[in-house]
């Protein structure tokens, strides 16, 4: 049986209506580059976690610059133990950073369902070609997964 992880931190009034005066300009998913000092900062969004895992993987890769062979396919079946919602999206990123480094592939395509104890996760790519810049690890700073009236949005940090 598949279902939704519910617990979610309520976004701040401020944030709340900054996410909201923006959504005009964004579509119910998708990712972008925040500024940061010293590692790299991701903003993800989407309707549902499972959706915000799918957008944080695909902005991720964008932000290394990987490019994946075309051909051939390469799938791979993932499951992660559920978890805390930040928990499991740093555990996800981390396990496909390990699959990069460690099997030189990355997805293109991702089909994530839960049950009740399990995040599972279908994933299709292929061999990356190259890589312009590496990522160390997902970190918890300053990590939180919030709910606004259009879904959930997340800001990572990136060790590099």
């Amino acid at each position: 049986m598949r279902k939704e992880i519910t617990k979610i931190h309520p976004a701040p009034t401020s944030f709340r209506q900054w996410y909201t005066d923006t959504m005009d300009t964004k579509s119910a998913t998708g990712y972008r580059e925040i500024p940061h000092t010293a590692d790299w900062e991701l903003e993800v969004w989407a309707p549902n976690l499972l959706g915000l895992l799918e957008q944080a993987a695909l902005g991720m890769y964008q932000l290394t610059g990987i490019v994946i062979s075309s051909t051939p396919c390469v799938s791979h079946n993932l499951v992660l133990q559920l978890s805390e919602p930040e928990t499991l999206l740093v555990d996800f990123l981390n396990e496909l950073l390990f699959l990069c480094e460690s099997e030189d592939i990355a997805f293109s395509e991702f089909d994530l369902w839960l049950d009740e104890s399990h995040m599972h996760a279908q994933l299709r790519g292929a061999e990356i070609q190259s890589m312009e810049k590496e990522i160390k690890a997902t970190t918890y700073h300053d990590l939180h997964i919030v709910e606004t009236d259009q879904g959930l949005v997340a800001r990572i940090v990136f060790d590099v």
